[in-house]
């Protein structure tokens, strides 16, 4: 198994990507502490874990309130014995975020994924990267969108927010590098099962007088692959990239977007 007696911490564990991510780690023998903002989901995940024979707990934590991070942290460290892996998949809602041209769009909603997704990452890669920074290794996966690389319109400020993630990604990898800690980003595109990307097909769609069915279909046949990428593919990439096997791996980005965007 890949990450046979390492430990995880994953945020946002109770909505699609983290979710799917957690039960592809444990099955990979990581022992996967799951952090959420709603307790049930994440609960439910642990659940799922555990009965499929892996080791799973959960946690009430709201990844942008930085002392209560660093809290759990503290006590997933002392439990787990330190912290292997980091990763940060929460999500916000759509509405109002995206499907908006850029002139009508207030601050407020330009604003919010910005500093929702940039505050969030630091606060949680920072707080582990303390506590790997004394083992001298460890792993921090962050999570972005093709927006982040490509001309995109209608999608407000997620195109800058994600942008600022991968630049973050690339600066926690050169100052953590030396101290045997990799960092390493996700890049995704439209994964059509989760509810964050059927709120934004549906809202750029309507923009632009196509359904959400339509919408997802273009930007499928879009592609290299005429498909998207699947919520599976994505957790498996991340156990991979989280693993030895991928130990020179740092400062870059994993390009999930079923050849959208060439590198």
């Amino acid at each position: 198994m890949l990450l046979e007696n390492k430990s995880a911490v994953i945020y946002g564990a109770g909505g699609a990507i983290g979710s799917a991510i957690a039960c592809a780690f444990a099955r990979e023998g990581a022992k996967v502490f799951l952090v959420g903002r709603r307790l049930a989901p994440v609960e439910a995940v642990a659940r799922e874990i555990s009965n499929a024979g892996g080791t799973a707990s959960a946690a009430l934590v709201d990844a942008l309130d930085e002392q209560a991070v660093e809290k759990h942290l503290s006590m997933v460290a002392e439990k787990a014995d330190g912290i292997d892996i980091s990763i940060n998949a929460i999500g916000i809602p759509q509405q109002k975020v995206q499907g908006i041209s850029l002139v009508d769009l207030s601050a407020e909603h330009f604003a919010l994924p910005i500093t929702t997704y940039t505050q969030t990452t630091f606060f949680t890669a920072r707080a582990a990267a303390r506590y790997m920074i004394k083992q001298k290794t460890g792993v921090i996966l962050t999570i972005t969108a093709t927006p982040a690389r490509m001309v995109a319109s209608l999608v407000g400020g997620m195109a800058p927010a994600w942008a600022a993630v991968e630049a973050l990604t690339r600066g926690l990898a050169a100052e953590l590098g030396p101290e045997g800690i990799r960092v390493i980003g996700l890049r995704s595109n439209a994964i059509p099962e989760t509810e964050t990307i059927h709120e934004a097909n549906s809202s750029q769609g309507k923009a632009v007088g196509m359904s959400q069915e339509q919408f997802t279909a273009q930007l499928a046949g879009m592609t290299p692959l005429r498909r998207l990428p699947t919520l599976g593919e994505v957790a498996n990439v991340a156990a991979f990239l989280a693993s030895d096997q991928a130990s020179a791996m740092t400062a870059t980005v994993a390009n999930l977007s079923c050849g959208f965007l060439p590198d």
